[in-house]
């Protein structure tokens, strides 16, 4: 039976740079499924339509094949294609963030992706990374992780990736749109984020990267045979 690693938490938190890094150590796939989410919330822009407009969302999925999004595993590393288009790099913006954090309450798009994300799960040795996995996607997965850090910390590290783009907002821009993002994703009404009562606590907020690589691969080996 392959094994399945759920990793959930806030935005910012350092879920996937922390499982791409521990699943490269373990030869697991890293499934992140953020990137899937971003990834319609890019194709909705893209179409002149509201990421937060369920009615009009929910429309244009119903057009799309079920294969319209996917991840691919591209020299081991994983790459998101809407359509034939790898839409990797155009995702990482701070409107597509906020995208996805309204088309992820809208119940069709939820619906479109979750097969997606569990057919990749029962073949492979994964580490998949989300706000809901441990609660809805894999709640039988071998071990679940809530990773998380404060409000400040997240931002403090999301505000240093994009200090080096011509258009970085300031930082108190940055930390208030965490704490949106935090409060869209802890209140929606499907899946809303929120620790699984079966997962282990790992707070990255007083530890730099390695730390937190190290304090995730510790777990992994302490609650799995690997």
């Amino acid at each position: 039976m392959p094994i399945n690693i759920a990793i959930d938490g806030p935005a910012g938190a350092g879920k996937s740079t922390i499982a791409k890094a521990v699943s490269k150590k373990l030869g697991f796939i890293y499934v992140d499924t953020g990137a899937l989410y971003r990834a319609v919330a890019y194709h909705m822009i893209t179409k002149g339509i509201s990421p937060s407009d369920a009615e009009k969302t929910a429309e244009e999925l119903s057009k799309l094949d079920k294969g319209f999004f996917s991840l691919r595993f591209i020299d081991g590393a994983q790459h998101v294609f809407a359509g034939n288009e790898d839409v990797s790099d155009k995702i990482r913006t701070p409107e597509v963030s906020m995208g996805a954090s309204a088309v992820s309450a809208i119940p069709a798009v939820r619906k479109f992706l979750f097969e997606l994300q569990r057919s990749i799960a029962r073949e492979n040795n994964i580490i998949m990374d989300g706000r809901d996995i441990g609660t809805v996607v894999l709640p039988d997965a071998d071990l679940k992780i809530y990773l998380t850090a404060s409000a400040e910390e997240r931002a403090r590290r999301r505000y240093k990736e994009l200090a080096e783009k011509p258009d970085c907002p300031a930082f108190e821009q940055v930390l208030a749109d965490i704490e949106q993002r935090d409060y869209n994703d802890m209140h929606r009404e499907i899946a809303p984020l929120k620790q699984a009562e079966d997962a282990v606590l790992a707070d990255t907020s007083d530890v730099d990267l390695e730390g937190a690589i190290d304090l995730i691969l510790g777990l992994i080996k302490k609650h799995c045979k690997v």
